[in-house]
């Protein structure tokens, strides 16, 4: 016989099952929530799913609403099922290639450098920017937020236009001032000289950049200060008793703490570069030369001016899983497993 005492094994209380959704409810809150749910799951489904499904669909169809097709969405017939054609065409980089071939190369060359210009440059100035304005007096934090805001509640076409009025050529304020500065007439086509080139980048690009910048940096900004303001006075105040004051606060506490909202700015600025067309078909349209061509642009050039839908839907395809996998990458990549 075993020398040990008999132990009785106490098994913990099974956990105790939530409510469902719809138990203890009456029927008038049935009802309430139904009616509630119901028109905006199907704005949803009609604005949003369909559309995707569609486009998704179109993808692997030669479709041109000029065409006579099928009895079924007017798929088949002259619009003929094409299977993975279109992205097989784009994987052709011969110089030979179809012309709508190689000009989706040059936007998704375009988009590439556009967004990943813009996500750094949007981050480094709306963060300091942001730590700035808290720290001025409580007065002057209202005038600033709203200020800066301003333009994100503007038009981009407006945008578009009152930044076309300063890169005028000869109207324009810039070249005005430069004009004055040098003593001197000066005619500079900022959006329209293909062989204005700083790098790799195009001045016209540059000029769109600098254009959405200006518009975009207040949606971040208020997002930034919103985190600020969410920090515990109390690791700062930790903080100051260890010696930390400015910049290296700023580095080695308030970064760090601000990493979950640097993902979400950086993902939802991502998105929003990848969609930017307004700015740049008033700006630019495209030009000089397919320097400011983005893949919005050939999408609604294809789909629209050549009636050539098939094409476009694919590209809208390549787009969305672009913006996807970029996404996803950025998420890993800043993500962090705690919070405050």
């Amino acid at each position: 016989m075993n020398s040990a005492a008999t132990q009785s094994t106490v098994l913990p209380d099974a956990p105790t099952p939530r409510p469902r959704f719809w138990q203890g409810r009456t029927g008038a809150q049935k009802v309430f929530v139904l009616s509630a749910l119901t028109p905006m799951i199907l704005y949803v489904a009609f604005w949003s799913l369909l559309p995707i499904v569609w486009a998704a669909a179109l993808a692997f169809f030669d479709y041109s609403a000029r065409r006579q097709g099928g009895v079924v969405l007017g798929l088949g017939g002259d619009n003929p099922f094409v299977g993975l054609q279109h992205f097989r065409n784009m994987l052709n980089f011969s110089p030979e290639a179809p012309l709508e071939v190689r000009l989706f190369h040059i936007s998704v060359k375009t988009t590439l450098m556009f967004a990943f210009l813009i996500v750094p440059l949007n981050l480094m100035i709306t963060l300091p920017l942001a730590a700035m304005i808290e720290s001025v007096h409580n007065r002057l934090r209202l005038g600033l937020r709203t200020i800066f805001f301003l333009p994100v509640v503007t038009s981009s076409v407006g945008v578009a236009i009152m930044w076309g009025y300063i890169l005028h050529p000869q109207r324009g304020l810039l070249n005005a001032g430069l004009g004055s500065v040098m003593g001197r007439m000066v005619a500079i086509n900022w959006t329209g000289d293909p062989s204005l080139i700083i790098g790799p980048i195009p001045v016209a690009l540059i000029a769109v950049i600098i254009a959405y910048l200006w518009q975009d940096i207040g949606y971040n900004l208020i997002i930034f200060i919103a985190a600020l303001q969410g920090i515990p006075e109390s690791i700062r105040d930790a903080a100051i008793m260890d010696g930390a004051t400015g910049i290296t606060m700023f580095r080695h506490i308030t970064l760090p703490l601000l990493r979950p909202t640097i993902l979400l700015a950086a993902i939802l600025t991502m998105i929003s570069a990848f969609q930017v067309f307004d700015i740049f078909q008033v700006m630019t349209r495209g030009g000089p030369d397919n320097q400011t061509r983005v893949l919005t642009f050939d999408i609604y050039d294809n789909a629209f001016r050549f009636q050539n839908m098939g094409w476009a839907a694919a590209t809208s395809v390549v787009l969305f899983l672009i913006v996807l996998a970029i996404s996803l990458l950025q998420n890993r990549m800043l993500r962090s497993e705690w919070e405050y």
